[in-house]
């Protein structure tokens, strides 16, 4: 009796310290304590579909393969007003996009392999899951800061260019 006593005892203060000691532990994760930096790889031009002349000049980074278009801005903090992500894809078709683990505020532009824009996903939020889906098949996405593709008044059929470094 006196053992079983001991035991329930023993039982008890080891599950007590086990619960203060985790209660105490910082939640924190490995991509809090991370920054991930813009790295310069390539120039694009933003054109106006009907006249070809430049809308607007970006640095970008570049995505083209399976992490790359996996993680793209996630964990950032900021992004510049002439920075973008384009992400390449090897074909055309629909294309979904979400803002997984994404902290800054999006547009997210489908562009077809003809290099014309053809649908917009505008003022992404940030860590929201909901799929986002091109309106028609795109080889291209390009992602800005969430608000510019208004102030630039960007349109469907609207073109990009791009060279990279």
């Amino acid at each position: 009796m006196r053992f079983n006593r001991i035991i329930r005892f023993s039982f008890l203060i080891f599950s007590l310290v086990i619960f203060f000691s985790c209660k105490n532990e910082k939640n924190t994760t490995s991509s809090d304590k991370v920054e991930v930096i813009f790295k310069k790889e390539g120039i694009l031009h933003l054109k106006k579909a009907n006249t070809d002349s430049i809308i607007k000049t970006l640095d970008i980074e570049i995505a083209e393969d399976v992490y790359e278009t996996q993680t793209g801005l996630m964990y950032r903090t900021k992004l510049g007003t002439k920075q973008g992500m384009l992400f390449i894809f090897p074909d055309e078709q629909i294309r979904s996009f979400y803002m997984k683990n994404t902290k800054i505020p999006l547009d997210i532009i489908y562009i077809n392999e003809l290099y014309e824009i053809v649908s917009f996903q505008k003022n992404a939020k940030p860590f929201d899951e909901t799929s986002l889906p091109s309106d028609a098949p795109a080889q291209y996405v390009l992602e800005i800061k969430a608000g510019l593709s208004d102030e630039w008044q960007l349109e469907v059929g609207d073109k990009i260019e791009f060279k990279k470094n």
